[in-house]
């Protein structure tokens, strides 16, 4: 928290939103629903949603242009100080998968993860790989797999008509009990492919990032559980805002947990946290000019809850970044031009309220 991260990576999903009666922008999916299906951008280091953007239920899965809107309003919430300097990685789903969002990616210094399909050419590819040049699959904290193995394939199948650089990596594993088959796996292995250019030898490290894009289902579920599971309004920029208040809450609750809880609380889900914290019963009484917050103290949390109200008083305060704001050094628009105008153009983001206010303020009137 002392500084900026060395990468940042832009989590880009989308979900279909049911809608039981007919609203502005509603319409049908692809899986014979109604509703809305919004494309949404998350950080993945810091778990912020960045930026999401409304659309209709017939929305494509792989439309290249949403894709782009919702990662330029992404990059705007970057400092414009210090985007430079950040390694910045768009990760996604066989969705991201298009020849626009790459080529955007390539123009804007943007390092990429996609999902790759699984062609006749990749499946063929697939088939020429020795048995020893499959290494395994990593687990989260670092150690091997005991079912997963992943080799590369880039050498293997034809990528001109992909950004210079791109690489091919694929991952084997056995079908969990009681999963089916289909008639396409080989040997009783399902495959995955991943699309990337990052420059990392070690594949075993790129293909454990790509799989970290589960973090993104896991965000939106939660989202769901603050506002995200309808949208309530008939008007469709109603529901717009709508979005935009689901995403302000996921980051109060994403800065809470990062700056003023800790243990299971700083990374229990919001259902679980607003029964905890957010809905514990509270008296707020004045007395010589203070407001103090009286809480029951048989709540199992609410030791919890006074540590978090005193937590912004121990933490280190943020470097100034005033001055650096005015340097004459060379804007975004040299080498990102179409993230810059956005940048330049966008509401700055809000600061972090305080959730956890302090047990003890003067009284508002003093």
């Amino acid at each position: 928290m002392t500084g900026p991260p060395e990468r940042v990576t832009i989590e880009v999903d989308a979900t279909l939103i049911a809608s039981h009666s007919e609203k502005e922008g509603a319409a049908g999916n692809f899986k014979g629903g109604y509703g809305f299906h919004p494309l949404m951008a998350y950080c993945d280091e810091t778990s912020e949603a960045l930026a999401a953007i409304l659309r209709p239920g017939n929305a494509g899965s792989n439309s290249a242009a949403d894709h782009i809107a919702v990662i330029e309003d992404a990059l705007a919430q970057i400092p414009a100080e210090q985007i430079e300097s950040i390694e910045i990685v768009v990760r996604a789903d066989s969705a991201g998968a298009t020849h626009d969002l790459l080529e955007f990616c390539r123009e804007h210094r943007l390092r990429y993860s996609v999902g790759y399909e699984l062609t006749d050419r990749v499946r063929a590819a697939i088939l020429k790989i020795p048995e020893n040049a499959w290494v395994s699959a990593l687990a989260s904290d670092g150690s091997e797999r005991e079912n997963g193995r992943i080799a590369e394939i880039t050498h293997l199948i034809d990528l001109v008509a992909w950004p210079t650089g791109s690489r091919v990596i694929v991952r084997r594993e056995r079908a969990h009990p009681g999963a089916q088959l289909s008639f396409t796996d080989h040997d009783g292995h399902r495959f995955q492919a991943v699309l990337t250019d990052q420059p990392d030898p070690n594949i075993q490290v790129l293909e454990r990032r790509q799989r970290q894009r589960a973090h993104a289902e896991t965000h939106i579920r939660n989202d769901k559980d603050t506002g995200l599971r309808n949208m309530p309004f008939r008007d469709f920029e109603h529901n717009r805002v709508w979005l935009m208040r689901v995403l302000i809450a996921h980051d109060l609750i994403a800065w809470t947990q990062r700056l003023l809880l800790s243990g299971e609380l700083a990374r229990c889900e919001p259902a679980r946290l607003r029964y905890r914290l957010l809905h514990i019963a509270a008296r707020l009484a004045f007395h010589a000019r203070k407001a103090t917050l009286r809480i029951h103290g048989a709540w199992p949390w609410a030791t919890a809850l006074a540590d978090a109200s005193r937590a912004p008083e121990r933490s280190p305060h943020p470097p100034d970044l005033a001055a650096s704001a005015h340097d004459d050094k060379p804007g975004l628009s040299a080498q990102r031009p179409r993230a810059a105008a956005r940048a330049q153009h966008a509401t700055p983001a809000a600061a972090p309220a305080a959730t956890g206010a302090a047990l003890h303020r003067p009284h508002p009137r003093s």
